[in-house]
C-alpha cells in the first residue's frame, strides 16, 4: 500500500489547500501509485470540476479511482457520466450547507449576536462578559486621531504625528498605514455600535469575499458596548470625510470639462449643479465699492468661459440660500406624506414585491423541491446505469437556474427598496428635530436633507430631497443699484 492519503478537516470544494490530496496527485504522476481507492466520490472532491479534471488525467495515467461506496470505476469512460452526476451532487451538498451556515449566521445577527475580532482593532480588547472592554491607553490614540480629523488634520497628517510622537499600532509596529487610520475613522465600533454583514462570501467553491455595497442586508446594533468616541464625534467625522472626499471629483466623467466637484468648507459646493453642464457651483467673492459680495458661479463656465456652458447664470448666496430654505419649509408642512412613504415602503418586508407572483420564501421552497427531485433522478440513474436520464436532468437543471435568475432579481428589488427606505429614515429623523421652520442658514441640516440643487435659470432652481422628491424654487433677484 502506497499510504493513506487524508485531509483532516479541509474542505473539499477546493483542493488548493489540500495537502495530502496533492502528495497523492504527485505521486501517481510520479508512477509510485497503481490504484486508488476512495470511500465515496464526495470523499475525493466536493468540486464537479476538479472531479471531473483528476479522474481523467488519472485514467490517461492509467490509474483507476474505485469509489467504493457507489461501486465505480474511472478507468471506463462509460463512468464519467455517474462521476459527474455523483460529483455534482456532492457539490450541491457542500453549497447547502455552506447555505445552511450562512443562514444561521445571519440569523445571529439579526438576532443581535456579534463574533468581534479583536486583533485589529485599536482601543478595545475582550472583557470578562464576552464584551469589548476599552484598553485606556489605546483610546487615548483612537480620541486623538478623531481630534485631529475635525481639526483639519489629513490622514497624512495624523500619519506623521502619531508616528513622530512615537506611539505604536495595535500591533505594536512604529509605522502606521493610511489605510489602518483611515478603518478607524469609519469603524462605528468607536461610537459603541456594531454593522454586521460589511462583507460576504461569493460562494462556497472560490470563497472570494465581497464588500457589501447593497447586495445583501446589513443589521446595525446599536449602543452595543461602550464607546471610545461620541456618536456626535463619529457622526460628525463622516461627514467631514464625505466633505473631503468630494474634492477628489466624482463627476469627471460626466462633465465636459472634466472638472468634478468643487468641496470647499460650504455644504452648497457638494449640492449645487448647472443645470445646462451638469458641472458643479464654485462659491465666489466678489468686491465692488469695497463692499464683498458672496455669489455661486459654474465651474465650468468660471475656468472656460462660454467653451462648454453658455447659459449658465451667477447667483447671490443670500436669495439663493432663501430659495432653499423655502423649498425645505414648503416639505416640512407635508411630514405625513413622508409618514405614508415610510409606511408603504417597509411592507416589501411582509408580502411579495409588487408585480411577483412569487415571494423569496416561496422560491426557496421551489428549490428545495427541486434538490429533492435531483436526488430521486441521481439516486434512480446510479440504480439503472443503462438507461439516459440526460433530458430529465437537464430540465431539472434548467429550472432551477429559472429560480436562481428570479431569486437574483427579487432580492436585487429588496435591496433598492432598502436603501430608499434607509434614505427617508434619515429625512423623517432630520425632520423630528426641526420643531419650526427654518429661518436662518444651518450647513448640517441642508446637508442631511438635501441630494441635489440645480441651477435652471438666474430666477429658478429645482432642490431635489433625499426621499427623492423635487421642488422647483423662484429665486429672488436683488435690486439694482442706479448709478448717480
Amino acid at each position: 500500500m502506497a499510504g493513506v492519503f487524508a485531509d483532516e478537516g479541509i474542505t473539499g470544494t477546493s483542493t488548493c489547500k489540500r495537502k495530502e490530496f496533492l502528495r497523492m496527485i504527485r505521486q501517481c504522476r510520479q508512477g509510485k501509485i497503481d490504484m486508488i481507492l476512495a470511500k465515496s466520490v464526495s470523499r475525493f472532491a466536493r468540486n464537479t470540476v476538479d472531479t471531473l479534471n483528476f479522474t481523467r488525467e488519472l485514467r490517461s495515467l492509467g490509474i483507476p479511482v474505485v469509489f467504493e461506496e457507489q461501486n465505480i470505476n474511472s478507468i471506463y469512460p462509460e463512468s464519467e457520466f455517474l462521476i459527474t452526476l455523483h460529483g455534482a451532487f456532492a457539490q450541491a451538498e457542500s453549497e447547502s450547507t455552506s447555505s445552511r451556515v450562512r443562514w444561521g449566521k445571519r440569523q445571529a445577527m439579526k438576532s443581535g449576536h456579534v463574533a468581534m475580532q479583536y486583533k485589529q482593532l485599536l482601543g478595545y480588547e475582550k472583557g470578562p462578559d464576552g464584551k469589548p472592554r476599552i484598553v485606556p491607553e489605546q483610546a487615548e490614540t483612537v480620541r486623538f486621531i478623531y481630534d485631529r480629523y475635525l481639526a483639519g488634520d489629513s490622514i497624512r497628517e495624523i500619519k506623521a504625528a502619531l508616528e513622530g510622537q512615537g506611539i505604536p499600532t495595535v500591533s505594536g509596529k512604529a509605522e502606521w498605514m493610511a489605510s489602518h487610520i483611515r478603518s478607524i475613522l469609519t469603524n462605528e465600533k468607536y461610537c459603541g455600535d456594531v454593522l454586521l454583514q460589511k462583507t460576504f462570501i461569493q460562494d462556497c467553491i472560490s470563497k472570494k469575499v465581497i464588500p457589501n455595497t447593497g447586495q445583501l442586508p446589513q443589521y446595525l446594533i446599536q449602543n452595543h458596548h461602550e464607546g471610545i468616541v461620541s456618536r456626535e464625534t463619529f457622526d460628525a467625522v463622516q461627514l467631514e470625510m464625505a466633505r473631503r472626499n468630494a474634492k477628489a471629483g466624482d463627476m469627471r466623467k460626466s462633465t465636459p470639462t472634466g472638472r468634478g466637484k468643487y468641496s470647499g468648507k460650504h455644504v452648497l459646493s457638494n449640492l449645487l449643479f448647472c443645470g445646462e453642464c451638469g458641472t458643479a457651483y464654485r462659491r465666489c467673492v466678489w468686491t465692488q465699492r469695497g463692499v464683498k459680495r458672496p455669489v455661486w458661479r459654474c465651474v465650468s463656465r468660471l475656468d472656460y468661459g462660454k467653451k462648454f456652458c453658455t447659459q449658465s447664470p451667477t447667483l447671490n448666496e443670500e436669495p439663493l440660500q432663501q430659495a432653499i430654505l423655502a423649498a425645505v419649509n414648503a416639505v416640512m408642512l407635508d411630514r405625513d406624506t413622508l409618514a405614508r412613504q415610510l409606511a408603504a415602503v417597509m411592507e416589501w418586508e411582509l408580502a411579495p414585491m409588487l408585480g411577483e407572483s412569487m415571494s423569496l420564501a416561496d422560491i426557496d421552497r421551489a428549490l428545495e423541491e427541486l434538490s429533492s427531485q435531483f436526488n430521486s433522478l441521481l439516486a434512480e440513474a446510479s440504480a439503472n446505469p443503462a438507461e439516459d436520464y440526460t433530458e430529465r436532468f437537464r430540465e431539472l437543471s434548467e429550472s432551477t437556474t429559472r429560480l436562481k435568475e428570479r431569486k437574483a432579481q427579487l432580492e436585487g428589488a429588496c435591496q433598492e427598496q432598502g436603501r430608499l427606505q434607509n434614505r427617508l429614515r434619515a429625512v423623517s429623523a432630520a425632520m423630528e428635530h426641526m420643531t419650526a421652520a427654518m429661518t436662518e442658514w444651518d450647513e448640517e441640516v441642508i446637508h442631511q436633507l438635501l441630494e441635489k440643487v440645480t441651477v435652471l435659470s438666474r430666477e429658478k432652481i429645482r432642490v431635489t430631497f433625499r426621499d427623492g422628491r423635487k421642488i422647483e424654487q423662484y429665486v429672488a433677484q436683488p435690486k439694482r443699484r442706479k448709478l448717480a
